[in-house]
């Protein structure tokens, strides 16, 4: 295709001189090789595809900036995506090793001061427009139309794993089950490292994911402890969670910010909306791992998800979270200790 990727990627993490001077080579590879038939129409709008995902603005504007028919540009722009998505998966957003789970862990041991954690998930609606003969599946309980994103996030604010597509009706712990990564985990074939003790104790603990109350609880998933009434136990726990799920509503904050796609309503088939969503994530990964970490980037929106089709759970999860509480615990006998208050 007549996408020019050096100057692309300009646009793409204009912070970054390094982004701008690596220029992915897979993707010049391939591109190199499928062009359009008319170069000389498309040359004007090499920056049409990225200024759509960053700016928000729709394909009419594209239309009226660059010159092109509007299902020209829609074509180009989701050639695009999936060519970003198809090359650049393997790099900005792979398979999760036994290192690579032991690592992530250790991020949020470092950072968040919870241990054994694979990392914080949950989900997003993508605003859509309603699509045809769809009645209300795609209706969430916010009363508008979207696509849900299921997403879990490294200490680093990464995606680590994405599931897009599912119907807006579906809640988190709805989109959880359905998902690749919920089969993996019954399976056993996701390489989660094998339970390893607590720091500063031989209670040996799964490493699971931490949610909030829309997910259920389980041997490789922990939530909050419900209530209003808690012990100081409970309540330290609670408070440790939340500082280790809080990455994943902060990397939804980022993703929104940085692609301002999100800021709008979708007005295009729900394929192309799965496109547009999967291609922004792996640009989120790439620009982060080469444009680093600015906090002017975070805009944090707290929704309230509903607390349906709750998984059902055993004694036997529980029994991890009570481990947990008691180490979290030991940290804040003393007034004043870092484990309670340090942010």
């Amino acid at each position: 295709m007549c996408i020019l990727w050096l100057p692309v990627l300009k646009v793409l993490a204009v912070r970054s001189r390094d982004v701008y001077n690596q220029q992915p080579r897979c993707l010049r590879t391939r591109h190199s090789v499928q062009r359009l038939k008319h170069r000389s129409s498309c040359s004007p709008g090499r920056y049409r595809v990225i200024r759509y995902l960053a700016s928000g603005c729709s394909l009419k504007d594209l239309h009226y900036n660059f010159r092109v028919g509007r299902s020209t540009a829609g074509e180009i722009v989701r050639k695009v995506c999936q060519t970003i998505w198809d090359t650049m998966k393997e790099q900005c957003l792979p398979t999760p090793t036994d290192e690579a789970w032991v690592a992530i862990a250790a991020g949020f041991w470092e950072r968040a001061n919870f241990p054994n954690c694979l990392g914080a998930v949950d989900g997003k609606h993508v605003r859509i427009v309603k699509p045809l003969h769809s009645g209300s599946l795609y209706q969430n309980y916010k009363h508008f139309f979207s696509i849900g994103l299921l997403a879990v996030a490294d200490a680093n604010y990464n995606f680590v794993y994405v599931d897009v597509g599912s119907y807006g009706k579906d809640s988190d712990s709805t989109l959880f089950r359905n998902s690749t990564l919920w089969n993996e985990l019954e399976s056993g074939t996701l390489h989660i490292p094998r339970p390893a003790p607590l720091p500063g104790s031989d209670v040996a603990v799964h490493y699971a994911f931490v949610g909030d109350e829309a997910f259920g609880l389980s041997t490789h998933l922990l939530r909050l402890y419900s209530g209003t009434h808690l012990t100081v136990r409970k309540w330290v726990f609670n408070y440790r969670l939340s500082r280790a799920r809080r990455y994943i509503d902060c990397s939804f904050g980022i993703l929104t910010n940085k692609w301002r796609i999100f800021y709008r309503l979708l007005d295009v088939n729900v394929d192309f909306c799965i496109d547009i969503v999967k291609c922004c994530c792996i640009l989120h990964n790439y620009v982060r791992a080469r444009d680093g970490f600015n906090f002017d980037d975070i805009s944090v929106g707290l929704d309230e998800y509903a607390n349906d089709d709750i998984i059902a759970v055993n004694r036997h999860s529980n029994r991890f979270r009570d481990a947990l509480i008691i180490l979290l615990a030991m940290q804040v006998r003393c007034p004043g200790s870092w484990g309670a208050f340090n942010m």
